[in-house]
Parts: structure tokens; sequence; C-alpha cells
């Protein structure tokens, strides 16, 4: 797309219009206005802080020249273009897209310049200011309007004619008849008449029915039967001896006639007696067919992309490239991906701690001895194999699907600061010592509300639309992918909150983790994994409740049975020496850790559910779906 929104912003003070198209966000049009704004205040500060002895008359903003473009944002990234009107900057904001087949970024520049001459004409003249701005706002709103969604020169022409003589609604409405008089087009109201009896006409032929009298088709059968060849008695005779030889019984016992038949090889041959004939290359060839060869286009790799607000966002795409299907397949495994949207985001900002741990100075340890189910756990696990102890083995009905979603989170204290989810949906086959057939049926997929991009293995998947997939494969030992999608941020369901809070009181180094579970996940967290990493290497540490230390790796290591879902908060804690006081006034201590927890349950996390095409068919068993925790961090 061209242009997504206009703007005017003079260079000190607040933006003074704002216009956006019906599907762009305000919103994001403000951030991106905001960006410009702090670039250009970052700049202007840069060239203070750099100027010496020189000539100073371009300015102090590096951002003064008369027109340009800049790409401001860091995950939602936009390309402002931008002109500069006696201390008024006109904006256009469009996507950052380089393939110049989806944006033209020259169509985008072209709607700036429109809007300057719209701006120029409103004040009458190049000494804009935003008092002048304001007395004319109605009209200038309303030209922006349609100079946003595109307008030609001509009726452009007559709009800046009208802003100051005639009302605004002249000023819109009257611009595409004075483009229709001056391109010579007629009035529709002139030439509706011609429209109308056209319509008619076809009907009324369209609707007639009429038949031939008899003496008509009589007297085209006579004509008909003088034209047709005429048969001489002697053919005609010929011909009814044939039949009467052919009706005749023949002898089952009589030599046949191909043994008399002398061997026919070339003679058989019709020689065409026409030198030019023979002489013709394409009569001769005529009766040869020959295969035709697929065009060249035909062997390059396909794109299929759905365009968004931000560039390539959502739908099926294969690369940006010439890539092939299957590196594309493979190659999507981003954990956070891109084009999330600014609000979703925490900015480099710290967030006000909060002074106290709320008990953390009570810390305790000690040595508990380990407890009875596990060491009688231990002592089965020794004579029982381990493959039979994790997995049941049950026979396979048939084919069997299920979806395996991975969750990344990153946590800057109590605050989300990024989140992503990818889901596979694998297929398991019948084993090849069961059946060697190919697994072939249509699925469909529901619940992809809040599913944000989907990818395909062509090779063993095709879409039939509508959320319909025809999978056709060879059978094989190990799972197989087949699709991968990723999901919007705001949709995506977080599993488990942590907040991670520390407190440098002296030399001594307090850290409390705080956990609590979603409640509405399908099933409790079990055996989850909480993973510190220290910053030095203690002498002296001080856990609750009890944690491993690694000091290979300055890893602490919590491992929590199981989280209930509408349970109170659950804390980990832990107070250890430093070298460095909070008063030398060195480097904040940076801590960070992550987390680890796998689960699976009949329903996927990501709400995404398989089902047969039809109703009432069963072609595969969907099995329990899996979620793990991938990049699950905090800091």
């Amino acid at each position: 797309m061209s242009c997504l929104a206009l703007s005017l912003q003079p260079a000190n003070g607040p933006d003074i219009l704002v216009q956006t198209r019906e599907w762009f966000p305000p919103a994001r049009a403000l951030v991106a206005l905001s960006s410009f704004r702090q670039t250009r205040q970052a700049f202007a500060a840069g060239k203070h802080q750099s100027a010496e002895d020189g000539d100073s008359s371009l300015g102090d903003d590096p951002l003064a020249a008369s027109s340009g473009q800049l790409i401001v944002g860091v995950e939602s990234r936009y390309r402002v273009v931008y002109r500069l009107v006696n201390g008024i900057y006109v904006l256009g904001i469009t996507t950052v897209d380089f393939d110049d087949g989806v944006n033209n970024v020259f169509e985008c520049i072209g709607i700036v310049n429109q809007a300057v001459s719209v701006v120029v004409a409103a004040c009458r003249g190049v000494d804009v200011t935003p008092e002048k701005l304001n007395r004319k706002y109605a009209e200038i709103y309303m030209a922006l309007d349609i100079v946003l969604r595109g307008v030609s020169s001509i009726r452009l022409a007559a709009m800046l004619a009208s802003m100051h003589g005639d009302s605004i609604a002249k000023m819109v409405h009257s611009a595409i008849d004075t483009e229709s008089k001056i391109r010579g087009a007629e009035n529709w109201s002139n030439v509706e008449i011609h429209s109308v009896e056209r319509l008619a006409s076809v009907d009324a032929f369209s609707n007639a029915r009429f038949e031939l009298p008899l003496d008509v088709l009589a007297a085209g059968d006579e004509v008909a039967a003088s034209i047709a060849p005429v048969q001489s008695v002697v053919e005609q005779q010929e011909q009814t001896e044939k039949k009467v030889e052919d009706e005749a019984e023949k002898d089952p016992f009589a030599a046949s006639d191909a043994l008399t038949k002398p061997e026919a090889l070339v003679g058989d041959f019709k020689k065409n007696k026409d030198q030019a004939a023979v002489s013709d290359l394409t009569v001769a060839l005529a009766g040869l067919e020959v295969t035709t060869l697929p065009p060249a286009a035909a062997t390059e790799s396909t794109h299929i992309g759905v365009e968004g607000f931000e560039g390539n966002y959502g739908g099926i795409e294969f690369s940006l490239g010439e890539a092939s299907l299957g590196e594309t397949f493979e190659g999507f495994s981003d954990a956070f991906g891109g084009g999330l949207d600014a609000s979703e985001f925490v900015g480099q900002k710290k967030v006000d701690k909060s002074q106290g741990l709320g008990g953390l100075e009570l810390l305790q340890t000690g040595s508990d001895a380990p407890p009875a189910a596990a060491t009688a756990s231990a002592a089965s696990g020794a004579t029982t194999p381990l493959e039979d102890l994790l997995v049941k083995k049950s026979e396979m009905k048939g084919p069997e699907m299920y979806i395996g979603d991975v969750i990344n989170v990153e946590f800057r204290e109590s605050l989300l600061a990024r989140v992503g989810l990818m889901g596979v949906v694998y297929l398991k086959t019948l084993p090849p010592k069961t059946s060697d057939k190919e697994t072939e049926f249509s699925f469909t997929i529901d619940g992809t509300r809040g599913v944000k991009r989907f990818v395909m293995q062509s090779s063993r998947v095709s879409s039939l639309g509508n959320g319909m997939f025809h999978v056709r494969t060879a059978p094989s030992e190990e799972p197989i992918p087949i699709l991968k999608y990723s999901l919007l941020p705001r949709l995506t369901p977080v599993p488990l909150r942590v907040r991670l809070i520390k407190r440098h009181s002296g030399t001594l180094l307090s850290v409390m983790i705080q956990y609590v579970s979603n409640p509405d996940l399908p099933a409790p967290l079990t055996d989850v994994t909480f993973v510190l990493k220290l910053p030095v290497d203690p002498s002296v540490l001080k856990v609750s409740p009890k944690a491993v230390l690694n000091r290979s790796e300055r890893e602490l290591r919590w491992h929590v049975q199981e989280i209930p879902q509408k349970g109170a908060p659950g804390r980990l804690r832990v107070r250890m020496p430093v070298d460095s006081s909070e008063e030398d006034g060195a480097e904040e201590i940076e801590v960070a850790g992550y987390v680890k927890f796998s689960a699976q349950g009949t329903r996927s996390l990501s709400s995404v559910s398989l089902l047969p095409a039809s109703e009432g068919k069963t072609d595969f068993f969907e099995v329990n779906h899996r979620y793990e925790s991938g990049v699950y961090m905090f800091n």
C-alpha cells in the first residue's frame, strides 16, 4: 500500500492534524509520529554537543532539509516521508518494504507533495504557520482526506481553486463534475437513455420465439435431396451383392485368407505422387504428436503472501526470495517472530522498585531427608526398564495427529515484555512394517482466530481453502511435521507469570522469584524447573526452599512438583554476599533466569484443534497435544 496516514507536525509544538485510512489504527500512526519527533530531538541534541566554530546557518536539526524519508520503530517499523514548509513538517506514513512491486515509495512521495500543495493553498503562500492552519482547519482536513485516498491533478487543481471562495461541500463534490468536463466526458443523465434502450432491445430479442411453416420445411428437404450426390444403378447392385455375401453362412473349417495373402511391408504405404508435398516438412510431420514442455516460470519457487499493516504478516508465506518451499518450512523457527504491536512491548525505561522483600531476611536452610516415595520409586526403577516406565505402549489403529506448542516469554520484573507461540501439527503414520500404503486423508483446522501466520510442508500437504487441508505421505517411523503456525501476541496465552525482585543492601544481595499459574490452563503444571543465573560464585548461600547449586555454570535450580491453577503465588528466595557494595557507586548487578516445563492434554495451549473433513468419518485419531517452554526468561 502506498500511504497509510498524513500528518502536520510543527518543529516545536504538538501535532496539528493526523489523517489515517479506515483500516489503519490511529494509535499506530501516533506511535510513528512520536518516534519521528524523538529522532529529530535526539539528532538535534547531538548536533548541539558536537558543534564547533563553524557555519551554523543550516540549523541544528539534521532533519531540517526540505524533504526526505526516515525509518522509525523497532519491532513495528514504518517509513516516514517528510517535507518541511516554513517550520511545519508534512509527514506521510507508509510501511517498510523494499519490494517495489508491493509498496511504491514514490507514490507516497507524490501524496505528500499533494498535501504540501493543499497546505500552501490554504495559507495563501509558503508562510505556513499553525495559526493560519487553524483558521482553515476544516478545509484542510477534508482536502487531505481526499488526497490520502488518491486524487488526480485535475481534481486537485479544482479543489485548490475553490478552497477560499466556495463552501466545503462544493469544494468536495464539484471537483468530480469539473474533472469530467475537462476530460470531455458527457454527463450520465444525457447518455443514460441510450443504455436503457440497449438493455430493452437485448431483452426483447432474447425472449423472442418463432417457428418455421411446414411449407418452408418441405421446400428445404427438396433442396437438400437435389444437392446430395446421386449413386449409379451399378453401384447400388454391387452394394446389395456384398450384403448378401456377408449374410451367407461361412464354413468354419475353411482355410484362412491370411495363409495365402503375401507379406506386405513397404507396399502397404500409400505413395504420394505430389513432389511439393514430399518436400514440405510440415505435411510430413503433421501426424506426429510432440509433448510440450512446461514454461520456465513453472519451475520457480512459489510465493504466497498476505500483506498487513506492518509488511508481510498473516496468511501463508513461502520465503521472501527464490528459496524453495522446504527451506521456508524448515526455517520457520523464530522464537518471538516479527511485526508485534508497539503497545505490547516494554520500553527501555527501568521500573520503580518497591523496597522490602516481604520476609526475605528470615531465610532458613537445612538438610532435609529425601522423601520415602522417591526412594521407593528409585528402587522399583532398578528392576523395571526405563522405556516401560516412561512410555505406555499401545497398538495404533490408524494415523494419529497432535499439536506441539512452544511458548516463548520474556518478563522484566512483573511486566510482560515479549511473548510468542510457535505451534507444529505432527502426523504419525502407521509403521512401515505394518503397512506400506501411503497415508492420505483430509482434515480441517478450527480455532484459528488468534493465528498470525501459517506455513505448510507442500511436499506432503496441500490447502483446499476454508481451513481444510489434504495430506498424502509415505509411512514413517517418526512423527512428521506437516504444518507450522504462530499466534498474535495479544491473543497468546501465558501459562505461568513470573516476577523477579532483587535487593542490594550493603554487601548482601537478596533475590526473590514469585510465580503464579494461569487459571485457564487445561491441567496444572507439574515438574517445573526454575533456573537463576548468579552474578558471582557465592561462598555462602542461603536458599528457601532447597535448591541445587551448579558452581561451574553459576546456576541455582529449584524443582517444583506441581503449581496449582488457582493457588496462592509461590516464592523462591536466595541471599548471598557479593564483592561490591551499593554505596560504592558501581554498576548495578544484573540477575536473570529462565523456566522449563512441559505438559500434555486433550486441548492444545493455542486452542487450535484438528477435526475430520466430514462428520462421522474417522480418517485419523487425535491424541494428546503437548506444549513446552522455549525461551521462557525473566530479568
